[in-house]
């Protein structure tokens, strides 16, 4: 192949137009075999001597596009669309290259003439995905992606070689990672034609505590072959690896398809006692007529996640998902549908510890090339907003195979930006965690008097408690080192006094100190015996949700007041006396009534309190307030006063 693009080039000194039409289409053979970096050379030396049409622009163009070189790309791109050249204007420009063109002006950070190409596309396109992200988000994505920036701080590897590395897994204490450097089976000699670098292969490197990595070397035994291998990811216990690596003939070939092309397949290895990869398998979901690659492993190893161009797929890569039932059988294969899908490409699918699931797309709204998306996964499969995460773990070139330890607050993402090592490099990266400070006075509602000895207890979204401070004497407080974007409670209790929950939330506003007094209504009388706290500490309605006894969270915050009440009067009794109104089955609303209240004695109980202070007991519609019993004609607020939840004081 080599020896053929040389001659080619030679050819083409001296020789005529009718020459350098066979010159073309000897590049369009090397191009249409993926030989991108190849047809490279013979397209430039054209254009070099002033050949060029619309066909030859668009090849060049698209041999750097498919290789991640966008800012390259761009110059080519920008020649079809705005050159001279012999055939311009003869034939309509295809919508997906004003898409084309408008990443790799985003490479160059030209956002003001990419949006421009982005409008005729979303004319052109109007149904795509991609067309109406555009549209929805034109005027303020950048000012999105600006807002998520500037929370990480990122360093090149020192594993990273003149050749492209990308991926990234932790494998007892080993970090690993793909890399197109030689091996002993992967030589200069055997060059893939895509990117004319030699095929991939999993090294490992082991992480010193100081932060620094050892010299590299092969994943292990029983992987590295003739074709390329990448991006693995490994059970827990360190004992299964999934894989990806190139569609193989029995002889360990590649095995090329009906466009001559070697497609993806993912791979299962199991390490043996003597620390040898053995027993690789190809999954039964892989295909010879579409590839499946970059695996990633949910927390509980229960689902992979990976990337596929296969039947059922928007765009030109979209990411699914397959169940691991017992006994390590595979269930259907998910997409995981239009929200994270776009005709784009989405790949490189990474599932954290806590259940955000990172990808990389171009198809949604980014810096340029493959950018860097984050979304929640909730425990019921659904996806909650996607975002951008920003620069700098995002840039104007291709960002993609992150790795996030969430305990540790860091990790790696693969880039082809500037000033890199080689093609692609892994970057190691922490985030810059942003704090703020709270700071305020307790403070009685009727007289501004500063209340000193107040306790404020501090809990985090999910009411988990955080800390406890005192007020000084002069009813000061401050709570120091919160977290940024944060959601918080402060619950304030001092004796003789309503207890007082306050929501906070804060900005990503780094070193901001928030001022926010806190003012207490004194109890008018003390408490006495047959009081319901209900009413004495002005509580909001209890809600259950329809035929249900748990105690939902809106409840809990007004149930927790009860709580912080028995706990400053250890010798206080209460009854929980819970009601319906008159409206359903006479017996089926006391026992539901009955479940309810001996739900919130046991909530009441879980958190700390004495279960002898509490006791429940559900009255259905037995104690009405109002005229609305059975076969009265009463509207909703009318029976709202029955139902109700009471918190009776029985002794003191």
């Amino acid at each position: 192949m080599r020896k053929e693009i040389l001659c080619s080039i030679f050819l083409l000194i001296g020789i005529g137009v009718y020459g350098q039409k066979l010159i073309e289409k000897k590049a369009d053979k090397v191009y249409e075999v993926q030989a991108y970096v190849n047809a490279i050379k013979i397209y430039e030396k054209l254009a070099s001597k002033g050949y060029m049409n619309a066909d030859m622009l668009r090849k060049l163009g698209n041999s750097y596009y498919f290789n991640g070189k966008l800012v390259e790309a761009n110059r080519w791109y920008k020649e079809f669309f705005e050159g001279e050249y012999q055939d311009k204007g003869k034939e309509i420009i295809p919508s997906e290259y004003y898409y084309r063109y408008a990443q790799t002006l985003r490479a160059i950070e030209d956002y003001d003439k990419s949006n421009q190409m982005m409008e005729v596309f979303s004319v052109l396109e109007k149904e795509d995905s991609r067309a109406r992200l555009f549209k929805s988000t034109k005027d303020s994505y950048l000012e999105e992606i600006e807002k998520n920036s500037n929370g990480f701080e990122l360093t090149n590897l020192s594993v990273n070689s003149p050749y492209s590395d990308f991926g990234a897994a932790i494998w007892r204490n080993q970090f690993v990672y793909t890399s197109a450097r030689e091996t002993e089976y992967k030589t200069g000699k055997e060059l893939h034609e895509w990117t004319n670098e030699s095929y991939t292969a999993l090294f490992r490197s082991r992480m010193n505590p100081d932060g620094t990595y050892e010299a590299p070397h092969r994943l292990l035994p029983g992987i590295d072959t003739r074709v390329n291998e990448a991006t693995a990811v490994f059970t827990e216990d360190g004992k299964t690896m999934y894989f990806t690596r190139n569609n193989t003939t029995a002889n360990g070939k590649r095995k090329l398809n009906k466009n001559r092309t070697a497609l993806l397949k993912i791979y299962k290895a199991t390490l043996s006692e003597d620390n040898q990869w053995e027993n690789i398998v190809d999954l039964p979901f892989n295909s010879d007529n579409f590839s499946t690659a970059n695996p990633a492993l949910s927390p509980d190893e229960k689902w992979l996640y990976f990337s596929s161009d296969r039947e059922g797929t928007v765009g030109q890569s979209d990411i699914f998902r397959v169940a691991i039932n017992e006994y390590g059988h595979y269930g259907q294969v998910e997409n995981l549908g239009a929200k994270i899908n776009t005709e784009g490409r989405e790949t490189f699918p990474f599932i954290s510890k806590d259940w955000v699931l990172f990808f990389s797309s171009d198809g949604h709204p980014g810096l340029g090339g493959l950018d860097v998306f984050a979304v929640q996964i909730h425990p019921d499969g659904s996806l909650g907003e996607i975002k951008n995460m920003g620069a700098p773990i995002n840039s104007s070139a291709d960002d993609f195979g992150i790795y996030i330890d969430t305990e540790k607050n860091q990790g790696y993402v693969s880039s082809n930006r500037a000033k890199g090592v080689g093609g692609d490099d892994v970057y190691f990266f922490t985030e810059k965690l942003c704090y703020q400070v709270v700071k305020g006075k307790v403070l009685d509602i009727d007289t501004n008097e500063a209340l000193a000895h107040a306790k404020i207890t501090l809990y985090d979204h999910a009411y988990k408690e955080i800390q406890e401070v005192i007020t000084d004497e002069k009813g000061n407080y401050r709570i120091d080192n919160l977290l940024c974007g944060e959601k918080y409670r402060l619950k304030t209790e001092v004796l003789d006094y309503n207890t007082e929950e306050k929501i906070i939330h804060l900005t990503e506003i780094p070193h901001l100190v928030v001022d926010t007094d806190i003012a207490l209504e004194k109890i008018e009388k003390p408490l006495s015996k047959d009081d319901d706290l209900f009413k004495i500490l002005n509580l909001q309605p209890i809600y259950f949700d329809y035929d249900k006894a748990f105690i939902r969270p809106d409840a809990a915050i007004e149930i927790m007041k009860v709580v912080e009440v028995l706990k400053l009067y250890p010798t206080m009794k209460i009854d929980v006396r819970s009601h319906t109104d008159s409206r359903g089955n006479d017996q089926y609303n006391l026992k539901l009534s009955d479940r309810r209240a001996k739900a919130t004695v046991e909530w009441i109980t879980a958190q700390g309190v004495d279960h002898k202070q509490v006791t429940g007991k559900g009255y259905g519609e037995t104690q009405l307030l109002n005229h609305c019993s059975n076969g009265v004609n009463c509207s909703d607020e009318e029976h709202q006063l029955n139902r109700r939840s009471e918190f009776i004081v029985i002794e003191l």
